[in-house]
């Protein structure tokens, strides 16, 4: 079953086509990684998918519904969390103040900084993130300022956000760039850990160990569209792959 459809997507910023006609299916439960070089359309994509870019052409349908035209916060409620590059977190507060707040707002449908104060009074809101915590291993950093985290526990402590909301659709844009080797190894084997959630997850992601470790299917972009798509035993096999992506160089 498809939970998210893309068709004839277009964007131009100016004389620039950023998009080219996007067709993209994603498979409920699966996990499926985006690729291709700097400038692909990678990220214009995915920003098309949460509400911060309004296609000029196209349909982009989540569960049977249209996301064009709705706001950020609305497509988040419908079931969509977004994980971006540069881990994005409240740095002045605590661990379990962060997971709080999208814990909190779930329920009440409005997502600001003050509303952890506010979630404290809802035992099963608190459980909720405690249960999250602990199942990505953060627990013993409940009481840190998030500023003075690593990056890699960044990135574990805004999956946490992510997973209390209880999305359908997880979307990861380079969730592993600026990472050490083995905070990227770290981050596989925790997305493939929480694979078991029955979350869809799609991946954008420059690093091949990662694509290669977590999808069961590839999309390949190239100049605004998609060029090749397939499982990654066929996407690594592909000359028209191997030429666009690395100019002709093995993946």
């Amino acid at each position: 079953m498809t939970i998210l459809s893309i068709s004839g997507v277009n964007k131009r910023f100016g004389g620039l086509r950023a998009l080219d006609n996007v067709n993209l299916n994603v498979k409920e439960g699966s996990v499926h990684a985006i690729i291709g070089p700097n400038g692909a359309g990678k990220s214009t994509l995915l920003n098309c998918l949460v509400g911060r870019i309004v296609p000029d052409e196209g349909r982009v349908d989540f569960a049977g519904h249209s996301l064009l035209g709705r706001k950020a916060h609305e497509i988040n409620q419908a079931g969509i969390a977004r994980v971006f590059q540069t881990p994005e977190t409240f740095g002045e507060l605590t661990v379990f103040e962060n997971v709080m707040i999208p814990a909190f707002a779930r329920h009440d449908g409005s997502f600001r900084i003050n509303l952890w104060k506010r979630a404290l009074g809802r035992a099963e809101i608190r459980e909720e993130a405690e249960h999250i915590l602990e199942d990505l291993q953060l627990a013993d950093q409940r009481d840190q300022r998030v500023d003075s985290m690593s990056r890699g526990d960044k990135r574990r402590l805004e999956l946490a956000m992510c997973l209390v909301q209880k999305p359908k659709l997880l979307l990861l844009d380079e969730p592993t760039a600026g990472m050490s080797r083995a905070d990227t190894n770290n981050t596989v084997e925790l997305l493939k850990k929480i694979a078991g959630r029955g979350i869809t997850k799609v991946i954008i992601e420059h690093d091949m160990h990662v694509v290669f470790s977590l999808a069961e299917t590839v999309s390949v972009m190239a100049q605004g569209t998609v060029i090749a798509e397939g499982t990654p035993a066929e996407i690594k096999a592909s000359p028209r792959v191997q030429e666009a992506y690395l100019g002709g160089a093995h993946l």
